[in-house]
């Protein structure tokens, strides 16, 4: 029979897994200061040589930027059935691309209630399929909990035909949308309107190795509403999971200690909260 422990860590690596990515929030006191970055930077640093983890530091690593936005219905349907629609505008300076990344996925606590949805586009949409275990923060410092979100993205969707602002629309890009229970002519906005985008900035810090294989990819996020007001930050680290990896159960545990061991390490970095969309909804996910 097997232990409650291993069972829990047995279904962390189910093999539907693709990606764990591990998620703190930060306060967003100075966060738009890149010496305050360069602060935390240093500290993790630290951290990792006292926790003989190698860290790899992105020399020259470039701030990439974003308009981030999401849809919902105004009953927020697709939040009450654990559902996701993300959109992501990259831009250069002040100038935003004529083509977006979208997001759907599902998410939620279960991870079979999350696989049951089939977020995949149409076939002759172009998209990447991902299985996330997502690793946050408990209520209190040193703990953790589990989300799942199974999740296609669609790297290069013109703007200007995202959609036509009703789940009729997106079901002509995502046909998986038509099995919920929401009437099709039912329309789509903004989450909070259109002037509630917002701006991230993005900064890759550098490389975690926890073992073979076990490779993580460390960044910090900004979210403000506009430069110089931000809302609050995310540090993450992740890491694909794969045939070769899968088994390398001491790194995949390492990964786990270490994210636990962080959260005292960075106490009085740490915000209070969940996720970032759950701030955009003003709502727990």
């Amino acid at each position: 029979m097997i232990s409650s422990r291993k069972k829990d860590y047995f279904m962390k690596l189910h093999p539907s897994i693709t990606n764990r990515e591990f998620k703190l929030l930060i306060k967003p006191k100075g966060l738009d200061r890149h010496g305050r970055i360069l602060l935390l930077s240093e500290q993790i640093v630290k951290f990792c040589k006292k926790s003989k983890v190698d860290f790899f530091h992105l020399d020259n690593a470039n701030t990439g930027l974003r308009n981030i936005y999401f849809y919902d219905t105004p009953g927020e349907d697709f939040r009450l059935n654990n559902i996701i629609l993300l959109v992501r505008e990259s831009r250069q300076n002040v100038w935003v691309d004529d083509y977006a990344e979208v997001t759907l996925k599902c998410r939620t606590h279960d991870m079979e209630h999350a696989s049951k949805f089939n977020p995949a586009p149409q076939k002759k949409i172009k998209s990447r399929a991902r299985f996330k275990e997502e690793i946050l923060r408990g209520d209190a410092l040193g703990s953790k909990r589990q989300i799942f979100s199974n999740n296609a993205i669609l790297d290069a969707v013109p703007i200007n035909s995202l959609f036509d602002r009703s789940i009729s629309a997106i079901c002509e890009y995502f046909p998986g949308m038509a099995n919920l229970s929401i009437d099709k002519k039912t329309p789509v906005h903004i989450v909070g309107g259109p002037t509630n985008k917002i701006l991230e900035a993005c900064l890759p810090l550098g490389n975690l190795v926890f073992g073979d294989g076990v490779q993580a990819h460390c960044e910090i996020a900004i979210w403000m509403r506009t430069a110089g007001d931000p809302i609050v930050g995310e540090l993450a680290f992740s890491y694909r999971v794969n045939d070769e990896n899968r088994s390398q159960s001491k790194a995949h545990k390492r990964a786990d200690k270490f994210f636990k061991k962080l959260q005292t390490e960075l106490a009085d970095w740490l915000e209070i909260g969940s996720t970032k969309t759950a701030l955009i909804y003003g709502k727990p996910e």
